[in-house]
């Protein structure tokens, strides 16, 4: 009889986690913020891209600062939640500036993303002021 509580109490609780980190975040999310419609398109290589109001930031290639730049991004499932990493490269320097951010998914289809803005902090949980809902373009 113990063994079997142990398993109901248990059991829902690693299979939480499991869901958690088996979400694929490739592929283009739409986010609102204060009426404005985003976009942000993770691709199986890595790259990170941004879109707003016609404007593209990342991707491969972009110009930053009439520099090219790329922007990567690195997803730490380990932890709860999860760390997201955006990392800019200058190509030409190499050097790099990195946004910390965290991401929880709701759903297969739907994920919150909180950052830590103007190369501030990782946040350590979502508020109305650092997070964004993200929902899968299909």
């Amino acid at each position: 009889m113990k063994k079997l509580l142990l398993l109901v109490f248990i059991l829902p609780l690693m299979s939480f986690n499991l869901l958690n980190t088996d979400f694929n975040i490739v592929g283009t999310w739409k986010g609102y913020d204060n009426g404005d419609i985003g976009y942000a398109i993770f691709d199986k290589e890595g790259y990170a891209t941004f879109e707003s109001n016609g404007e593209s930031m990342g991707g491969k290639e972009f110009m930053m600062n009439d520099e090219k730049a790329q922007m990567t991004f690195i997803l730490n499932k380990e932890t709860q939640p999860m760390e997201i990493d955006f990392v800019i490269t200058l190509l030409e320097s190499g050097e790099t500036q990195s946004l910390l951010g965290i991401i929880q998914f709701e759903n297969k289809d739907k994920l919150r993303l909180g950052v830590g803005f103007d190369g501030g902090d990782r946040p350590l949980d979502f508020d109305e002021e650092n997070s964004i809902y993200f929902e899968r373009v299909k």
